[in-house]
């Protein structure tokens, strides 16, 4: 046990956009009695060619000195690596086999169907290397990698030319064979599943609201903590997350059990996780998107806002072997919202914020936190690689406020004082901005 005084160090692992202003406003109880080491590599910066067998043997052989516990809100190869680590070191967390099949999309849906049935669309393999192979679902249907970040490569196919044309593309080639290089390493290492990483995944069409439902595992039990509401642009990207969800009680209770039910067939213990759902009200059904067995980092604070508990504060609880303690209605808002501002056609940025502009545009309203996610002379314009291939998100503004109207407005106010200026870009340059992790 850590002393009464004595500091934990906690080892924060291929570090996100938000561990760092999220884990500063945690708890004094968290934040004064922990000290947070970030080795690199980045989240971003990973290397195609990083040896994730000789990093995990490093730390287990004390490369970062005495460790108290290890957490990552990275989801590739953070979230894996971590639990390897973990395990290595005998400290809480999950198996790392059970993280790469929960994160494997087509073992986690077999493992979905078995527990939950009710909430699983069709779904079938694509063998990008065979691609004159006939579809293996009607058409139209959802095509995405069995392992991807943000929505790349990821999109309803809607007739057989189509697919064929999108499973012989560069892109296709490219992402088999440099981003998936370490996931196939450390899926051959920690399984003997044959699917790697090189797999699509064809799956039936969903219609509804997106939710992204939120909990976590301790000692077999589930606990789910809040579901967050997805707002989408005309075009598919994501304009708003709204928490607390507005759907039916019945509908939330019903994905709730949903989650528990397929979290403990996935065999996940000590972690937190994130499932994206659907849910159709024209047939009052919710089906399962995707899991990912990790933290969001993006929405921790929303739950800070409404509730009072930053869900770091969780991670820290869990991989420290400490039960988390969450009680509801305890924060400052009785609503929370977080904003990706985006552009969507390829522009120059001619202006962005400083650091000091960031937080005096936090400082309009109480606890509203901004990512700035460019710089001034950057070109935003490499939508076959970001977030959602129609878009390209520029910075993230999360608040609160006493309604879903409110929050709009306080956005609103918040980008104003940001002053991002935005310029048309020429169609010959192209951005080199490096793929960055999904934001939920």
């Amino acid at each position: 046990m850590v002393g009464e005084f004595q500091k934990r160090r906690v080892l924060v692992l291929f570090e996100t956009q938000w561990d760092r202003k999220q884990l500063a406003i945690c708890e004094d109880r968290w934040r004064a009695r922990t000290e947070f080491v970030f080795p690199e590599p980045d989240d971003v910066e990973c290397p195609s060619d990083f040896d994730p067998d000789a990093y995990v043997a490093a730390a287990v052989g004390g490369e970062f000195g005495t460790i108290d516990g290890v957490l990552s809100s990275s989801d590739y190869p953070g979230a894996t690596i971590a639990a390897a680590i973990a395990t290595g070191l005998g400290l809480p967390g999950p198996q790392p086999e059970r993280v790469l099949v929960a994160s494997h999309k087509y073992y986690s849906r077999l493992a979905q169907r078995d527990a939950v049935p009710e909430a699983v669309p069709r779904f079938a393999l694509l063998d990008p290397r065979r691609p004159e192979d006939p579809p293996p679902l009607p058409l139209p249907f959802f095509a995405k990698p069995v392992k991807g970040a943000f929505s790349v490569l990821a999109r309803r196919i809607g007739d057989e030319r189509e697919l064929r044309a999108f499973l012989e593309s560069p892109a296709v080639r490219e992402f088999g064979r440099d981003y998936l290089a370490i996931f196939n390493r450390m899926l051959a290492r920690y399984t003997a599943h044959e699917i790697d990483g090189h797999w699509f995944l064809a799956e039936e069409l969903l219609y509804g609201q997106l939710v992204t439902v939120e909990g976590y595992v301790c000692d077999g039990t589930v606990e789910v903590f809040g579901i967050v509401d997805s707002t989408l642009h005309p075009n598919g990207s994501f304009a708003r997350f709204d928490y607390p969800s507005a759907l039916p009680a019945a509908a939330q209770a019903r994905m709730a059990n949903i989650a528990g039910r397929v979290v403990e067939a996935l065999g996940l213990e000590c972690c937190l996780f994130n499932i994206e759902m659907m849910y159709d009200a024209s047939t009052d059904r919710a089906w399962i998107v995707e899991l990912n067995p990790r933290i969001c980092g993006q929405f921790a604070d929303l739950y800070q806002k409404v509730d009072g508990t930053n869900t770091y504060e969780i991670a820290l609880a869990l991989c420290t072997g400490t039960r988390p303690r969450i009680e509801k209605g305890r924060g400052r808002y009785p609503a929370a919202a977080s904003f990706p501002l985006r552009v969507f056609e390829p522009m120059h940025v001619l202006e962005a914020p400083s650091d000091g502009e960031v937080r005096a545009a936090e400082a309009l309203f109480p606890q509203t936190l901004v990512w700035s996610e460019c710089n001034a002379g950057e070109h935003l314009a490499d939508f076959d690689v970001d977030e959602d291939g129609g878009s390209h998100r520029y910075a993230v503004i999360n608040a609160g406020g006493s309604s879903r109207e409110e929050l709009g407005q306080r956005c609103a106010a918040v980008e104003s004082r940001l002053h991002y200026r935005m310029g048309p870009l020429d169609p010959g340059r192209r951005s080199s901005r490096p793929l960055q992790e999904p934001s939920a």
